[in-house]
């Protein structure tokens, strides 16, 4: 009958733990600080006279992404500076003359993505007024997809 069985010879246990000992640090050393981490930036903050430049660029046609990049904030800021001042917002979209030609680009066999570059849009937005018309669309083999029978 074996008396200590696994734990007998522990020489090769406390050399790894020893190891493993040398790795922490010693508890005598003072503790090392925690580098600094940079704070994220504050916001850009428009003045009084820059926000009626915004609004002045925004009336006079330019998009809420070309006044972001001018004035050097998001998108969403420059919509809510908009918002904040009572502007009325432009829908973007397509007329009801773009959508007739998006149907006759669509029949013609233009994709939705060729048709959404010529009028600035989104595919998506083609699809929807193209659905929204009661047209069938294709798909990418160019055949009426299924259950889409308009």
């Amino acid at each position: 009958m074996e008396v200590g069985g696994a734990y007998s010879n522990t020489k090769d246990q406390v050399s790894a733990l020893e190891t493993l000992r040398q790795q922490l640090p010693d508890l005598e050393d003072p503790l090392q600080p925690k580098p600094k981490r940079q704070r994220p930036n504050r916001a850009k903050q428009l003045d009084g006279e820059q926000v009626q430049h915004l609004i002045e660029g925004y009336r006079s046609g330019a998009t809420i992404y070309e006044l972001g990049d001018q004035f050097g904030i998001e998108r969403r800021t420059v919509s809510t500076i908009l918002h904040r001042h009572g502007v009325p917002m432009r829908r973007r979209g397509l007329s009801e003359e773009q959508i007739d030609d998006a149907v006759r680009l669509y029949n013609q066999g233009w994709s939705l993505a060729r048709i959404g570059n010529r009028m600035d849009v989104a595919a998506g937005t083609v699809r929807q007024r193209l659905h929204e018309h009661g047209v069938t669309m294709r798909n990418t083999q160019g055949q009426p997809r299924a259950g889409d029978a308009r």
